[in-house]
């Protein structure tokens, strides 16, 4: 009986393309020679912190904060340290993930609120209601600083969310800031820029004055709080020593800048993820990226050791709808345009990528590759396939996990992992309303017990998220190359990359039928009598008439030069 279930088991895995590798084939995927990180190449990791993994259970429920909100719209207890946790364990290096984006850790309001879909609290971060503390619920500015230092001694660099649009709900608990700080009506009706910018994004969410350059002093609920905590002259004593060096105004918008930039002069992190960056005048983020750039630097130069490589500080938006096919300018409506790469974003979030991802392989491919190295290049864009806010991710029931991930990880422009991507965590929970389905809690249990859901297994999913991931970490061609295809059956094409002193070449083959065997061909790329690595199925073959055949049986193959050869 055992020996049929596992039989079994080994056809379900041969039919997805996925098969079992000796520990020393999967020794060599994860020790193959790095090439230096490219934000193009980034393969970003985004995850609700509240909703991953609970390292500490002291701390679930904080500020009085009860269990008594709708479905999946109140803490569920992951934590800083529950990412840290995850971090050591070899989770995300064995995904090949290179950045970790975490919502906002900043202290959200303390009480729940009915936005409309029952009792909510602020478990994703963007309800906030003091930008200079870490939220209890989350853990401690120990907790956050021992995040950053072991993910960058992992290799891995901190996206940090930022929000400059508006604060959370007002509450009994969470009184509303002085109307010479935000303006709680109109809402907006997202019609042109006055109606998006100049307004409330939904009822109740308090908007920012990031257009005013009037002084304004501190919100008395904070001077409140920050006295009860003693530590109001430290903190009045911080915007003191900001606004006399930079000359900036005392104005709402340079407040908050200077909130978020000591995240990064605080505990280091390598860039921003600019949430609702239409929602603002577009200059802000220009000037955010100056102030965050110069604190980064001089966060690299006090820690030589905790940094990681050369690059400057990174910023990627949330333009909603924005998609790689707008070029440069983003229709605001009302006949006008923002380019947003010219304030202050090196990476725009592509909105358009969960529906491209319906394209063949190769509609997909070549056309991210002609805008990014045509109208977009030195820029580049952010993929993905869900989120947390999107109601129409591609493959929202989770049927075509091994798709997603070859679409995602192979297509050129840096590749978003949501938190469950690559465990098929289920985004349609009975129960829950709108968006709260999206953010279910991480599906542990089922990658543990490798569940089985529609003719796949959970951990089985994993492992070819896993093998794209760390072939996409090992070279950067894959995200910031130039694409040819190379033959259409099987599906064939290459990626070259050659500038600033890194050189990189590989060859991808996908959707071979099971146990074919062909011929793959690598002319062109790969000179005749190399041997070349299959970093899929861990098999070698040499380069003869300008093909390579692995004898895998597998649908997919990752061709690169055989690492040891790499290294001489």
């Amino acid at each position: 009986m055992q020996a049929t279930a596992i039989k079994l088991g080994l056809a379900l895995l041969l039919a997805a393309g996925v098969v079992p590798v000796s520990h020393a084939q999967a020794s060599q995927q994860k020790n193959i020679p790095a090439q230096p990180f490219l934000w193009e190449n980034a393969t970003v990791y985004f995850l609700l912190t509240d909703r991953f993994h609970n390292a500490n259970h002291n701390n679930d429920l904080a500020y009085g904060r009860k269990n008594d909100a709708a479905p999946l719209r109140g803490y569920a207890g992951g934590d800083l340290a529950g990412i840290t946790a995850k971090i050591k364990s070899g989770y995300f290096k064995d995904l090949g993930v290179d950045v970790i984006w975490l919502t906002p850790p900043v202290e959200q309001i303390h009480a729940g609120t009915d936005e409309g879909t029952g009792k909510s609290y602020g478990f994703h971060g963007y309800w906030a209601k003091d930008f200079t503390s870490v939220d209890a619920n989350l853990g401690t500015e120990t907790d956050m600083r021992e995040f950053v230092d072991i993910a960058h001694a992992h290799g891995m660099r901190v996206l940090l969310d930022v929000v400059m649009n508006h604060l959370g709900p007002v509450t009994e608990q969470d009184p509303v800031w002085p109307e010479e700080w935000v303006r709680t009506s109109p809402t907006c009706t997202y019609k042109d820029t006055e109606t998006t910018v100049s307004c409330t994004l939904v009822k109740n969410l308090p908007d920012i004055r990031t257009d005013s350059k009037a002084t304004v002093t501190l919100p008395p609920v904070l001077v409140e709080k920050w006295k009860a905590e003693g530590r109001y002259d430290k903190e009045v004593k911080e915007l003191d020593d900001f606004f006399q060096h930079t000359g900036l105004p005392r104005a709402p918008r340079y407040y908050l800048m200077k909130w978020h930039v000591d995240w990064v002069k605080k505990y280091g992190v390598d860039g921003f993820r600019a949430d609702t960056a239409k929602h603002t005048e577009p200059e802000i983020w220009k000037e955010l990226h100056g102030l965050a750039s110069a604190a980064y630097e001089d966060w690299k130069q006090a820690n030589p050791k905790k940094k990681l490589g050369k690059q400057a500080f990174f910023m990627t938006g949330e333009v909603y709808n924005y998609a790689i096919g707008h070029g440069h300018d983003f229709d605001m409506g009302g006949g006008k345009t923002v380019n947003f790469y010219q304030n202050g974003f090196d990476s725009l979030i592509n909105f358009g990528f969960k529906s491209d991802a319906n394209k063949s392989y190769e509609a997909l491919f070549s056309d991210y590759a002609t805008h990014l190295h045509g109208p977009l290049a030195g820029y580049s864009v952010l993929n993905y396939i869900s989120s947390h806010d999107d109601g129409g991710p591609f493959d929202l029931l989770r049927q075509k996990p091994f798709e997603s991930a070859n679409k995602l990880l192979l297509s050129p422009g840096a590749a978003q992992i949501y938190y469950g991507d690559e465990t098929a965590r289920s985004m349609n929970v009975a129960g829950a309303q709108g968006d709260a389905a999206l953010r279910s809690s991480m599906n542990w249990d089922e990658l543990a017990m490798n569940a089985s859901r529609d003719g796949y297994r959970i951990a089985d999913v994993r492992q070819h998220w896993s093998r794209l991931g760390l072939f996409r970490r090992a070279h950067p061609a894959i995200g910031a190359g130039l694409h040819d295809k190379l033959a259409d059956q099987p599906y064939t094409f290459k990626r070259i990359y050659d500038k600033n002193g890194i050189s990189d070449k590989v060859v991808i083959a996908l959707d071979i039928p099971a146990n074919s065997n062909p011929d793959i061909s690598v002319a062109g790329v790969f000179a005749d009598g190399q041997k070349l690595h299959d970093h899929y199925s861990g098999k070698t073959a040499i380069v003869v008439n300008g093909k390579v055949q692995f004898n895998s049986g597998l649908s997919t193959i990752l061709i690169a030069p055989w690492y040891e050869q790499a290294k001489k």
